[in-house]
């Protein structure tokens, strides 16, 4: 049924619960997985920080990889074909862009990230994605994980 599907991630506690549930899945279906981090500097855009501290893209970045490297590890653990790549831009806009690339059957994401106690139920993240995409989208929410284990 799935042939090609993604995760987004940010690092954050919901991001991983939706990449165990999409390395179950894609194991299960023989598909391959794409993890994707996306490196936003936001408004400061390559502002130089004082000292010796990197641009923010270039701190980002190397985090982004971090997130990327640790599903990729777990996906590859199970088994499962799997791809990572960081990508810049605006979340949203940067996860639909990649998903129309690869032409992905599904997107496997938490329902909030690292967007702090102003997000919702759904954050404005997967909120977008499910708006605007034109692929089928799956919500993982911790909290039912949680409570389901």
């Amino acid at each position: 049924m799935f042939d090609r599907i993604l995760v987004p991630t940010d690092g954050s506690e919901h991001a991983e619960a939706a990449a165990d549930d999409a390395i179950e899945l894609a194991a299960d279906q023989g598909a391959t997985m794409h993890v994707l981090s996306i490196a936003d500097p936001g408004p400061l855009g390559d502002l130089k920080l004082p000292g010796d501290a990197a641009r923010p893209s270039e701190a980002l970045t190397e985090r982004a990889e971090e997130f990327v490297v640790g599903i990729v590890d777990r996906a590859e653990a199970a088994g499962v074909d799997v791809e990572g790549t960081v990508r810049s831009g605006p979340p949203g806009e940067a996860i639909l862009e990649y998903a129309r690339e690869i032409d992905a059957d599904l997107i496997v994401m938490g329902s909030r990230g690292r967007g702090g106690l102003h997000r919702m139920a759904v954050g404005s993240v997967a909120d977008h994605v499910i708006r605007v995409g034109d692929c089928r989208v799956l919500v993982v929410d911790t909290d039912v994980a949680a409570a389901s284990d």
